[in-house]
């Protein structure tokens, strides 16, 4: 067994475990931080496939800055005090037949799959397609014209919310 493969099931197997978890779990902080595990592990899943960029992406914004926000809110919602339902008639046996139905899916594509030779020949292509230098120099060439209209889109937002949150407060 290579390097490459262990590593790919013991993140597959963290990935799967953490996401049932995460959706198990009664305490919502306890869910966040399964979804937090959830989401390094699909980070190293990126590493494998030669996506470096979309890897450390992946830990910066999503498990970095967007978990924070959840944790915020969920802080904020103080969800101890909130009313957990149970029991609902008939949802959690119409869960399980979709859940079931899905695994069954994902299993023959995988059993039934024969990946061609000719993805070896491309594997350099893939590795260079993940680096921040391709992706900065196909950002600020062929796409420099939109990335700047999401800057301004973003910098117009923030003015916004700043002007909305001064009124509230006076």
């Amino acid at each position: 067994m290579s390097l490459e493969l262990f590593l790919f099931l013991v993140f597959a197997a963290v990935a799967a475990v953490s996401g049932i978890l995460m959706i198990t779990r009664s305490e919502v902080v306890m869910a966040a931080l399964f979804l937090i595990l959830n989401l390094a592990s699909l980070a190293g899943l990126y590493l494998l496939l030669n996506a470096q960029f979309i890897a450390v992406v992946q830990v910066i914004v999503y498990a970095g800055a967007i978990m924070v926000l959840f944790l915020f809110v969920i802080m904020l919602l103080r969800p101890e005090h909130e009313k957990i339902v149970t029991k609902i008639s008939g949802i959690r046996t119409f869960a399980f037949i979709i859940a079931a139905l899905v695994f069954v899916q994902l299993a023959y594509v995988i059993l039934k799959s024969h990946p061609g030779s000719a993805l070896n020949s491309d594997v350099t292509a893939s590795v260079n397609a993940g680096t921040v230098e391709s992706i900065g120099t196909e950002l600020y060439t062929n796409y420099i014209l939109p990335f700047e209209a999401a800057g301004f889109l973003l910098l117009a937002a923030t003015i916004g919310a700043v002007v909305l949150a001064k009124r509230k407060f006076e």
